[in-house]
């Protein structure tokens, strides 16, 4: 019988050591390169009870991510990045404004060419972890062992395949954010949507992931789209940098991280860091207002 717990902590420890080469989820398959994700003008309001002018939540933002391209989004709490995610998601629609993957329209439509990963523990509980990675394929009525081998197959690139017959509630959360990865990823997805998840982490086991997820989209090349508080978080993992104003949820600024490729968490103490660092802090330095 597996031992669980002697299991995780030895699978926590050693997440460097996944092998995942010929992994290749980038979809540039040798084409002149295009946009994976085009943000175009989208805005958001919300009629809110009680209140005559409208809450203007997104104004008008616009960027794009490119094959391969790992970008955070930072901003204060209530500056609108959920909603910008979940607008990018198909989850929510727009006010105005479009989101395009590969060219494509695809607002107010959600579909398996952006992957989601909530902060959130979203498996379920009912069911074994390969059983949680294949159920979007389940759900798109894949060939039963079509599902099982590509949901068996990306179980292996997050590092957890002794952990396939086992169910959430045996899992740590840098574990259960793992199998929503392998889940997000074995729909192949052209983006992948982050909404901070490490968030519930705690700071040990958040390192750990950071260091995961660098390797895995070093790996895969899957273009990520996450969204964070945590600013060393996002100088860490991404290679540029969105700072996200409020009131209404404008892009204020956008840096270049241009750290050196294969970097590991000791790059946090370089002087480079530290001053990417102030200058993201310094941006989202918000004017003071009166109440």
């Amino acid at each position: 019988m597996l031992d669980v717990q002697s299991a995780r902590d030895l699978s926590d420890a050693n997440l460097s050591g996944i092998d995942l080469s010929g992994t290749d989820l980038s979809g540039t398959d040798g084409k002149v390169p295009q946009p994976k994700l085009e943000i175009c003008e989208l805005s958001k309001v919300f009629q809110v009870g009680g209140q005559r002018e409208p809450l203007v939540v997104l104004d008008q933002i616009s960027f794009s991510i490119w094959p391969r391209e790992f970008v955070c989004l930072v901003g204060a709490s209530g500056c609108g990045k959920s909603t910008l995610l979940s607008i990018a998601a198909g989850l929510t629609a727009p006010s105005a404004g479009q989101v395009r993957v590969d060219g494509v329209d695809v607002t107010g439509r959600p579909g398996s060419d952006r992957g989601m990963v909530f902060q959130g523990y979203t498996l379920y509980p009912w069911l074994t972890v390969l059983q949680n990675v294949a159920f979007g394929l389940q759900l798109r009525r894949l060939p039963k062992a079509e599902q099982r081998a590509r949901a068996s197959y990306f179980l292996d690139v997050v590092g957890l395949t002794q952990f396939a017959n086992a169910y959430p509630k045996q899992l740590s959360g840098g574990m259960k954010q793992r199998v929503a990865i392998a889940r997000a990823l074995a729909n192949e997805p052209e983006v992948l949507l982050m909404d901070e998840p490490f968030g519930a982490l705690d700071a040990q086991t958040k390192d750990q992931m950071q260091q995961f997820l660098l390797g895995l989209w070093e790996k895969t090349h899957v273009s990520i789209l996450m969204i964070t508080h945590d600013v060393e978080e996002a100088i860490f993992l991404a290679q540029r940098v969105h700072v996200m104003g409020s009131r209404p949820g404008r892009i204020k600024q956008t840096i270049q991280t241009n750290l050196p490729e294969h970097h590991d968490l000791e790059i946090k103490l370089s002087p480079e860091f530290v001053n990417i660092k102030r200058e993201i802090f310094h941006a989202l330095r918000e004017p003071q207002h009166e109440f």
